[in-house]
């Protein structure tokens, strides 16, 4: 019975999540382009042809029709149903973490926005800042949130908001710091301010400890996978390379792991 309840909830924790990412490509597709994320619904780009309800169903629409629109016979895009598993495999991971608690909510809205802002930065080279902005409220108000789920006083709940708010100005310092300093050893842009606003929006879902694990991932895997890009002739010397996506990256592996990395950081500086 238990094995059966559990197939029950991963089922349904992975339905959600790839609903979430059928509107995650939504949201990367229309918000660079300014349009309206509820109007028109979800329709063919080349025909304009609307979608029905069959071929709107995550992962099973795409693969029903064959990735190609079912009246121009337009080639759809791989990407969209990848987006939809992926979004639904990430739902899944937070549920095994973090079970049936607050923080699956929380956390699978945090990676929905750490996603969509990653697709958006790979596609255009810029971080919307409606996206930045709202994802660091709805953190903002996830601390709060926690903090009187978790004791119901004010002291619980002003401990918790000021985690997000400390979260938040250190990331955004500390990536403006970054920023500033490669702009002068580089003589050009080192990155978008885009950048330092996702930091802070980390940051407000993470708290200060853990967006400096963030930021340190972040500037590890985007100098290697760059250094790499480069040394093979991928990526041009001054080629400008989105960093949103490893910003993602870093704040992912700091929300599943960050609390194991800083206590084995603080194990090695003990000395025996």
């Amino acid at each position: 019975m238990e094995t059966l309840v559990s197939a029950i909830a991963n089922t349904f924790v992975f339905i959600v999540g790839a609903c979430i990412g059928s509107f995650l490509n939504v949201v990367v597709y229309r918000i660079p382009a300014g349009l309206s994320l509820i109007h028109p619904p979800s329709r063919c780009p080349q025909c304009q042809h609307r979608l029905g309800k069959t071929e709107n169903v995550p992962i099973l629409g795409w693969l029903w029709l064959r990735g190609r629109c079912r009246w121009c016979k337009t080639a759809i895009s791989p990407r969209y149903p990848i987006v939809e598993f992926v979004t639904g495999l990430l739902f899944l991971i937070v549920f095994w973490r973090f079970g049936y608690t607050i923080q699956t909510i929380g956390y699978a809205m945090f990676l929905s926005w750490l996603l969509s802002l990653s697709l958006i930065d790979l596609d255009t080279m810029t971080l919307p800042a409606s996206l930045t902005k709202s994802g660091l409220l709805v953190g903002l108000a996830f601390q709060v949130i926690v903090g009187w789920h978790d004791g119901g006083n004010i002291a619980g709940i002003a401990q918790q908001l000021m985690l997000g708010i400390g979260g938040a100005v250190l990331g955004i310092w500390l990536l403006e710091t970054i920023r500033i300093v490669g702009s002068l050893v580089l003589q050009q842009e080192a990155m978008g301010d885009g950048d330092s606003k996702l930091m802070a929006t980390i940051g407000a879902w993470l708290g200060w400890k853990l967006v400096l694990v963030s930021s340190f991932l972040a500037c590890a895997s985007g100098a290697i996978i760059g250094g790499g890009a480069m040394l093979f002739g991928i990526l041009g010397r001054k080629q400008a390379m989105p960093f949103g996506p490893f910003l993602a990256l870093g704040g992912a592996i700091a929300l599943f792991y960050g609390h194991e990395i800083v206590t084995s950081y603080i194990n090695l500086l003990v000395i025996p």
